[in-house]
Formats: structure tokens, C-alpha cells, sequence
């Protein structure tokens, strides 16, 4: 095991980025533990307030980010200073993703439905991380021979193509599968080749005249939403606790 980390993460340079995802996911869980001790009444947490104004745990984590961002920038990819900056980086991009929800609405809506929007982007953001360390690289320039990053055309017509594939996705509203698609080559041509979403910029311009296609995506996107939606649901109860207010379980104080 120490072979195959020093191996594939400490020599190619990824060890600044094991440290800022490890150091992610574990602020965002223990984030989530105290804000929702502090929700029940449990523990020795409470909100931070000065002068009666709640300070949400997103400020110290810009201050955190925007910190270990410069220092990281500054330190390179080798060095203990690098290991630092990128432990503090991944500290405040947890507690600013955590409230991610907040930021996107300017409101405090951390447990309400539109709160789950940030266990989504937490979960997504180590997803894009985790691929990056394995090796993926936008748009798949990964997986080309030293022969073919010679070959300029090809280089460029492979990068062409699949930022197309991306771009038809991401306006056909499948943005998941687009943000996926840009590390992993041609997994987007899934989104592109099949009905938009119901709302989607290309449902709007492209269906308003082809009901049946509109009826269609209509009927595909209940279906899908059906059968995946309560399983998102269970993993974003599980992870962000929203059950636990749905259940009438502890308090709910002020944030």
C-alpha cells in the first residue's frame, strides 16, 4: 500500500491534491455533525453570533479558501509547503461548499428543500476530484498517445468534438452528466443523443413546435426522476440529516 501511494500520488505531484480532497470531505462530515447537534439541542456546539448577527461558517471558509488558494499557487506541487496550503484550501472549500445552498439563494434555507442543492455539489465536487486524481484530465486529453498530441489535428479535433458533446448536454439540462463528461471522453454523447429535459434551453427552442417530442421528454423525465429521485433523496437525508427535521425530531434553532 505504501509502494503503490508513494507511486501514484507522491511522485507525479498528486499529494497536494489527496490532501485538499481528504481534507474536504472530512470538514463537510464534521460540518454537518455539529450543525446538527447544534439543531437538536446536543453537545457543547452553538452558533457563532457577534452582536447579534449569526456568522455563517461560509465566511471563515472564503477566508480559508482565498488563503490556501494563494498559498498553494505560490508553493508549487512538491514541498511541505504545498501539503499545508492545500489541507487549508480543502478546510474552507468545505465549509464554503457546505453552504453552497445559501450562497446560490442568498438565504438561509441550509435545511430546507432547496438546502439539498449543497449536499449535491459537495458530492459532485469530490466526484470531479476523485477522477482527476486517477489520472482523468479535461476533455480526455488523457488518453492520447504521445503520437497523437503530435498530431495537432487530431489533438484538436478530439478536444473539438467532445466540448461539442459537452455543450449539447449541458443545454439539454443534463448538467450532472455534462460536468462528468468534460474528465470522462465521450461519456456526454449519452446526454447529447437523448431527449432534453422538460424546461431545458433546448426543450424551449427546439420542441416548442414538435409535441411529440416534447410529450415524450416529458414522460422519460417523470419516469427517470421516479425512479432515481427517491434514492437521491435517501442519499442526501443520509449525509445532510434533512430527515431528521422531517421526522419532528429536536429542535430547530435559529441560523
Amino acid at each position: 500500500m505504501g509502494h503503490w501511494f508513494s507511486r501514484n500520488i507522491v511522485e507525479p505531484g498528486k499529494l497536494p491534491l489527496f490532501l485538499a480532497l481528504a481534507s474536504f470531505l472530512l470538514t463537510f462530515l464534521a460540518t454537518r455533525t455539529v450543525t446538527r447537534l447544534i439543531r437538536a439541542g446536543k453537545g457543547p456546539f452553538r452558533n457563532v453570533s457577534s452582536g447579534g448577527l449569526h456568522i455563517h461558517h461560509v465566511v471563515p471558509g472564503v477566508v480559508l479558501t482565498v488563503l490556501g488558494g494563494f498559498g498553494a499557487v505560490a508553493s508549487g506541487r512538491h514541498g511541505v509547503g504545498s501539503a499545508v496550503f492545500a489541507v487549508v484550501f480543502g478546510i474552507g472549500a468545505g465549509l464554503v461548499l457546505d453552504e453552497f445552498a445559501l450562497i446560490l439563494h442568498l438565504d438561509d434555507v441550509y435545511w430546507s428543500e432547496d438546502g439539498r442543492k449543497s449536499v449535491e455539489v459537495v458530492v459532485l465536487t469530490a466526484a470531479l476530484v476523485l477522477l482527476a486524481l486517477a489520472g482523468f484530465s479535461p476533455l480526455g486529453v488523457d488518453d492520447m498517445t504521445a503520437d497523437e498530441r503530435q498530431d495537432r489535428a487530431s489533438f484538436l479535433l478530439t478536444l473539438a468534438l467532445n466540448f461539442l458533446l459537452v455543450l449539447v448536454t449541458a443545454v439539454k439540462g443534463k448538467f450532472r452528466m455534462a460536468v462528468i463528461g468534460t474528465l470522462i471522453p465521450f461519456v456526454a454523447i449519452v446526454g447529447a443523443v437523448r431527449l432534453a429535459r422538460p424546461g431545458s434551453w433546448w426543450s424551449r427552442h427546439l420542441y416548442a413546435r414538435r409535441h411529440r417530442a416534447r410529450a415524450r421528454a416529458e414522460v422519460r423525465a417523470h419516469r427517470h426522476d421516479r425512479r432515481w429521485s427517491r434514492v437521491r433523496r435517501k442519499v442526501q437525508d443520509l449525509i445532510g440529516g434533512f430527515q431528521e427535521r422531517a421526522s419532528g425530531r429536536g429542535p430547530t434553532p435559529p441560523r
